[in-house]
């Protein structure tokens, strides 16, 4: 069985996110999302939150490709989780070149960390390149419709937050 890990914060899932999703899912046969647990960077959504949005959005997911879909949150060293989850592969999503330069970095440190697992980048589709969870908060903060970036739930999850709804 091919097992992918798909990791991020996804603080919120954007539309970006689930077009890496529903194309991952092509390629193996299981994936996991991998939900980080990073303190440092100030989620907007909590862990729960997070997972539970994931989740929702990725049962249609689910349906449609076949593609046993999971969330998984973890705190650890990315290859580490890769490790915990059998995954053999890691998918990124790229924007841009900026996001090549540090996945780059990430993966020749993964590569001498383990060998055996691959990562596998796949390019947003060209109406997703511009999407990132932090840009998708501040234009929604300020009032910005974010309506074409994320899901309608998500949005929803968004409006509530900032006591927008």
């Amino acid at each position: 069985m091919r097992i992918g890990l798909y990791p991020g914060t996804f603080d919120p899932i954007t539309l970006g996110h689930i077009d890496i999703i529903r194309r991952a899912s092509a390629l193996v046969d299981k994936l996991v999302i991998g939900v980080a647990i990073n303190r440092d960077k100030g989620p907007m959504f909590s862990l729960e939150e997070r997972v539970a949005m994931i989740e929702a959005e990725c049962a249609k997911l689910t349906e449609q490709t076949g593609t046993e879909i999971v969330v998984h949150p973890f705190e650890n060293l990315l290859i580490n989780c890769a490790h915990d989850v059998g995954a053999q592969i890691i998918v990124r999503g790229l924007r841009a070149v900026a996001d090549f330069e540090y996945e780059y970095q990430m993966v020749g440190m993964n590569r001498v960390l383990d060998s055996s697992v691959e990562t596998v980048f796949l390019m947003a589709e060209a109406r997703h390149q511009a999407i990132a969870s932090k840009l998708v908060k501040e234009i929604a903060r300020l009032d910005g419709d974010v309506s074409s970036f994320v899901t309608p739930r998500v949005l929803e999850e968004l409006r509530k937050r900032l006591g927008k709804t």
